[in-house]
């Protein structure tokens, strides 16, 4: 098998956390082949010009002829450092969320920072007067923004979640999140600044989302239902016969269900580890019944 096929089989099994990062990392590559081919062609500013059509514009007047940005920006970087430090906090905070929560919150909350990120960052560009002499020129890129949100609703969500940090021992999630936050997105505002103001849309999304989840309510759930209508459109056909096996006694016998059944107990199985996770919050992971400790534990291997 050769590496291509390796790096697809890994896209197609992987998880959306996976996904989100092959699709980041093989934007730069692009990138970086683009600028390769245009010096060798005399064309230095080819590359240049791929990134002004993936980047978001302050301008209201250029992102109109570009609407398509606020959804590219996130996943485009030039520089490595900037790709390899959104990566790794995407893959350290997405791993903990898929712990509790499943991938298509993941894949709304990543979408849902960065358009959050992109809106506050045209905006302000636009309405305070300091922007006034760089607002037809400016750009935003990178998944900071869409990184940021997943810091901040993760830590809302689990903020008593304890890490173990090399020379610091033992720290709770909402204080990480919160020194994250600060010094990614308040320290030296004057440098990327636009970048900065990215980061606390993004942020306050998190913010918003986490708390949604904790009362319950998933407010990236009309991004999901966007998705799933595209890939319905794209993907034309009978409904799909999913066969699963019913978790508890009684239910050993696989069954065949149509779509409608299978999503109605999966949300079911949701909302009964939101309220685990809630007791989790609020009592810590010893105030579960055994029962509840072996559905989230399960999950967890589903998710994992």
């Amino acid at each position: 098998m050769s590496i291509w096929d390796e790096i697809k089989g890994s896209f197609k099994s992987g998880t959306a956390l996976t996904r989100l990062m092959y699709i980041n990392a093989a934007i730069f590559i692009l990138i970086k082949i683009i600028e390769v081919i245009g010096v060798l062609a005399a064309s230095p500013a080819l590359a240049p010009t791929i990134i002004s059509y993936l980047s978001v514009p302050a301008s209201v007047g250029a992102l109109l002829s570009k609407p398509w940005t606020p959804l590219t920006y996130m996943f485009t970087h030039q520089g490595f450092i900037h790709l390899l430090f959104n990566l790794l906090w995407l893959w350290w905070f997405g791993k903990i969320f898929l712990s509790y929560l499943d991938q298509r919150k993941l894949v709304s909350l990543y979408i849902m920072g960065g358009l959050a990120g992109a809106l506050l960052y045209i905006a302000v560009f636009n309405i305070f007067p300091a922007f006034a002499d760089t607002v037809h020129v400016s750009i935003a890129l990178g998944a900071s923004a869409s990184v940021m949100a997943l810091v901040i609703a993760t830590a809302v969500y689990l903020p008593e979640m304890e890490l173990h940090l090399l020379f610091f021992g033992r720290v709770k999630l909402k204080y990480l999140a919160l020194i994250t936050f600060l010094i990614t997105s308040v320290f030296d505002f004057s440098v990327n600044t636009g970048g900065k103001i990215a980061h606390i849309g993004g942020a306050l999304m998190g913010m918003a989302y986490g708390y949604g989840l904790k009362n319950g309510k998933d407010i990236g759930a009309w991004i999901n239902s966007i998705i799933d209508f595209f890939v319905t459109l794209f993907r034309p056909g009978k409904k799909m016969k999913v066969t699963y096996k019913k978790a508890g006694a009684g239910f050993d016998a696989k069954q065949a269900k149509t779509d409608y059944d299978y999503n109605t107990v999966k949300a079911e199985r949701q909302k009964a580890v939101d309220h685990i996770l809630d007791k989790i919050s609020k009592g810590g992971y010893d105030s579960l019944t055994r029962e509840e400790k072996e559905i989230l534990f399960s999950e967890s291997q589903k998710k994992g």
